[in-house]
């Protein structure tokens, strides 16, 4: 199974030594938000030299933050420097309309047809193709990249809805997902991308699922209410995006505490299972501590993920 983590770290020294030793560990990737280290690129290119299988992808630099073609030519330069072809994955997204508006003090009235463009753009050029574009959001005559076509980049997009779906599968190479259940996936995701990519006779698009996970002693009551309990506090952010809630909608879901995996070893690896036979490709499950010792909350939880990784 393909069994990834959160990609970590304040310092690019932090993000090499975390890399080196999930890819000793077994994980197959590793996934970096925008935030680590002010900007992720320049550290996980560093920790991809350091490294020689797993993949460092994103999840997910902000679409509205930065235009096409300069994420293009960013995403080049790192796998690049990485050098390995198809170690380095470029996940985008729209975020979410307080982050676009209330910072950027951008329009987030149609993130659907700007997700649309700007996949189409930036996907266009990390194929080494010229691009030419005259839409709403963007109008771009650029390329071919210097160095694209020596370098592979997959490009997913975080698709939590209809509209976006339907863009991964068409122009992406597939997605990439946070908090969304085997039951969503199952029901929502796998079908809509799915059918994009076949209509466009692409191929099947990659689904990488992430997902809150806590192992604990066992699943009864007031050890697995504590568990949510945690979860809810360290979560609860996503719970009040409306793209996130109605992602958690799809899946029969509340709050973001309850579609965080928690359990024993046993029920957790069932519900990892769950989520590939849901139809995902990839999973990244992000550990968090239950119970009075953090850190040995957190061993026990990564060693369960190990072991995973191994089948």
């Amino acid at each position: 199974m393909r069994i990834g983590l959160p990609g970590l770290g304040t310092t690019p020294d932090q993000v090499v030594k975390q890399a080196a030793r999930a890819e000793a560990d077994g994980f197959s990737s590793l996934w970096y938000t925008s935030a680590v280290c002010g900007d992720p690129m320049v550290a996980m290119a560093l920790a991809g030299r350091a490294t020689s299988r797993v993949e460092l992808g994103t999840a997910v630099m902000q679409t509205y933050a930065c235009h096409p073609v300069l994420q293009a030519a960013r995403a080049v330069a790192a796998a690049t420097a990485i050098g390995t072809p198809g170690r380095f994955t470029l996940g985008v997204g729209p975020s979410h309309r307080p982050f676009v508006e209330d910072m950027l003090g951008l329009s987030y009235d149609r993130p659907g047809r700007h997700c649309e463009e700007y996949v189409q753009v930036l996907a266009g050029l990390l194929r080494g193709e010229q691009v030419r574009m005259s839409g709403d959001e963007f109008r771009v005559s650029a390329g071919p990249l210097e160095a694209a076509g020596d370098v592979r980049v997959t490009v997913l997009l975080a698709a939590l809805g209809p509209r976006l779906l339907h863009v991964a599968g068409t122009y992406a190479d597939g997605t990439v997902l946070w908090m969304a259940n085997a039951t969503a996936i199952r029901g929502h995701i796998a079908p809509r991308i799915r059918s994009a990519a076949s209509d466009g006779n692409r191929p099947p698009p990659r689904i990488v699922a992430g997902l809150p996970v806590a192992v604990h002693d066992d699943v009864a009551e007031a050890r697995s209410a504590e568990a949510r309990s945690a979860a809810a506090r360290l979560f609860a952010v996503y719970g009040q995006l409306p793209n996130y809630q109605r992602l958690l909608a799809h899946g029969g879901l509340s709050s973001p505490a309850d579609a965080a995996i928690v359990g024993d070893e046993a029920n957790v690896a069932d519900h990892v299972h769950g989520l590939f036979e849901a139809g995902a490709t990839d999973v990244w499950m992000a550990p968090f501590a239950v119970g009075g010792d953090p850190s040995a909350s957190r061993v026990r939880t990564r060693a369960l993920l190990m072991e995973l990784a191994k089948n």
